[in-house]
């Protein structure tokens, strides 16, 4: 099942893909969106759902113009109320992110860009999407309302890349419960159980080797190490929570530590083997 939800953040993705136009080279789709197009329902109870959309940004692929914050303008949407968010139709969000490591300085929650892409409105650097610079493939992304035709060539970050964006959000976010999200721990658990657990290990390994993407990677399985190893942990804890009233919560939270533990051994053994 597709929720209304889902639908709308979708149409207001494709909305972004069109206004952003020459600078779609330098789009990748991360987030809730891109799990979903990876893992379907993944024999969940809870349907795939989200209220926005996730868009990292590849500096250096940016076209010369328009702005970015132009381009944004143009398409409909207006600056929201921190950088990089932008409002579509209905007050849908779409969040434009760079990656920390691409863009320099200290201090400033907004992305420091090269001209004319400089405005502080145009995205926010994140932490964990160097990982999504590395990992990715093109897919084509399409309306999910039969009454949209639309549809747009673009990155989408692979299930690594995920991984190591929701641990390190997830990470950063536990000393604020407040913050967290129970969708980020289910979304976890729909990539490690959609994808084979010694590729997401290799993939996690490549990860780790590139210069751009090995810090956050390190950090993201070190994080993993502790985050799961009982199912009274924090990622269980929060994947039987967003999955609560569908599913045995015993069951979603074992199955969360049994599968990250065997992630992390085969990251193990292939980094010996490696």
């Amino acid at each position: 099942m597709i929720t209304p939800e889902y639908v709308l953040a979708r149409g207001v993705l494709l909305d972004a893909l069109s206004g952003l136009g020459a600078h779609r080279d330098a789009v990748i789709l991360v987030g809730a969106q891109a799990v979903y197009l990876h893992t379907g329902t993944a024999d969940f109870g809870t349907a795939p759902t989200t209220t926005d959309a996730d868009l990292a940004l590849i500096p250096e692929n940016l076209a010369d113009e328009p702005a970015v914050v132009e381009a944004m303008r143009a398409g409909g949407f207006v600056p929201g109320n921190q950088p990089g968010r932008w409002l579509g139709e209905g007050g849908v969000a779409v969040d434009l992110m760079a990656p920390e490591e691409l863009c320099g300085g200290s201090g400033r929650r907004s992305a420091r860009l090269q001209p004319p892409h400089d405005d502080k409105a145009t995205a926010r650097k994140t932490l964990g999407l160097e990982a999504a610079v590395v990992d990715n493939s093109v897919r084509v992304i399409g309306a999910l309302n039969a009454a949209d035709s639309r549809s747009f060539e673009i990155k989408v970050a692979g299930a690594g890349a995920l991984i190591v964006s929701k641990i390190t959000k997830i990470s950063e976010r536990r000393a604020q419960m407040h913050r967290l999200k129970p969708k980020d721990g289910l979304d976890v658990l729909r990539l490690l159980r959609t994808f084979d657990t010694a590729e997401l290990a290799r993939g996690l390994r490549d990860l780790v080797s590139h210069e751009l993407s090995s810090a956050v990677t390190e950090q993201a399985v070190a994080e993993l190490r502790v985050l799961a190893i009982g199912p009274d942990d924090l990622l269980p804890r929060l994947a039987a929570e967003a999955e609560a009233g569908f599913s045995d919560p015993d069951e979603i939270r074992m199955s969360m530590v049994v599968l990250v533990d065997d992630l992390i051994q085969e990251f193990d053994a292939a980094n010996v083997q490696a």
